[in-house]
């Protein structure tokens, strides 16, 4: 049974009256102050009619809502709780709330490694806390792919805020081909995250070729009041990674068809996880299956060919498949080089 805002004020200010037993409530006395609290959240200057407070009074007695508030009335006038302790916000969760409040924990535990989420610490702490005391059952049943040791995560709040603020950073970055770092001003226009990796996406300077910054790379970081930020007016997160595969997109570059023939060893796994939305199943065969992707060619979707290695083969375009048929055969090389295990055994 939905409830909506106005009725849980109403039912909340109802039990806030009954289990003040310093005075008497009358139902006159209930609908003041329902009222009050109507006018007062939510600014309803109407008031309450007293058959609506009769029916929340019924409503809060029923089970309808899990309530079953012991309510009654002294000297045939005054409204109270037989049960001095009861309130409706200590009522004991049922299986089911218990089932999917701990569902809730595991997935908010997520960003509790987010500086961006730090206001969602506590409150998922006293959640945790509440589940646990209802079912005492402290065994995870989800279990979410993290990296707690991954570095840069710290840089998260202060990149959100530049965002949500429109203020440029100062960024000193150093990329893994660089020798030293670098130090300009950046303006972020949204966070991306790929294979538990995340990036600050967004401008240098007074440039706009749009740059990704991996947050691992960050040495350091300040949020600038004075600088002027370029606000990002064209350019949407889903669109701008329409076809590609990771983060790298180029805007010299346009999709092209990519055909792979996938094992049926990996084939369940490629057609139950495409690689990218794009993926259609183009033929059957003996050997495996045949896939196409509309993909920009870039390092993600060679990353992700490989890392299937003689479980997929590219058939087209051509370049894209002498690049991976160059990599196996380097991979083979490394292999059969006879000091690696020799040096490894040492």
């Amino acid at each position: 049974m939905p409830v909506n805002k106005n009725a849980l004020i109403r039912y909340r200010t109802i039990d806030s009256c009954l289990r003040n037993r310093l005075r008497k409530w009358t139902l006159q006395d209930l609908i003041n102050a329902v009222g009050d609290a109507l006018y007062e959240y939510e600014g309803v200057e109407k008031g309450i009619s007293r058959r609506a407070i009769q029916m929340d009074l019924q409503a809060m007695r029923s089970d309808k809502l899990g309530y079953s508030a012991p309510i009654i009335v002294v000297d045939k006038k005054y409204y109270t709780y037989e049960d001095p302790d009861y309130s409706i916000t200590q009522i004991p969760l049922n299986d089911v709330d218990l089932s999917r409040m701990n569902e809730a924990v595991e997935v908010l535990k997520q960003f509790k490694g987010f500086s961006h989420f730090s206001s969602l610490n506590e409150v998922v702490q006293k959640l945790e806390d509440h589940v646990y005391a209802a079912s005492h059952n402290t065994r995870s049943v989800i279990d979410f792919e993290k990296n707690e040791r991954l570095k840069g995560l710290e840089y998260l709040e202060l990149l959100y805020q530049s965002v949500i603020q429109r203020k440029v950073v100062k960024i000193s970055y150093q990329s893994f081909r660089a020798k030293s770092s670098n130090s300009f001003e950046y303006h972020v226009w949204w966070l991306k995250e790929f294979k538990n990796r995340w990036f600050a996406v967004g401008v240098k300077g007074k440039g706009m070729v749009v740059t990704h910054l991996a947050l691992d790379r960050i040495q350091e970081l300040e949020l600038l009041d004075t600088a002027l930020y370029i606000d990002n007016d064209d350019l949407d997160p889903g669109a701008y990674y329409q076809d590609v595969v990771g983060v790298t997109v180029s805007t010299n570059l346009r999709a092209q068809n990519v055909k792979i023939l996938v094992s049926h060893e990996h084939a369940p796994y490629i057609l139950t996880k495409p690689m990218h939305h794009s993926q259609e199943l183009i033929e059957t065969r003996e050997d495996g299956i045949i896939i196409n992707l509309k993909v920009q060619l870039n390092f993600e979707l060679e990353r992700e060919i490989l890392g299937y290695g003689d479980g997929m083969i590219v058939l087209s375009p051509v370049n894209l498949a002498g690049k991976m048929q160059k990599k196996m055969q380097q991979g083979v090389i490394n292999y059969s080089d006879p000091l690696l295990f020799h040096k490894t055994e040492k």
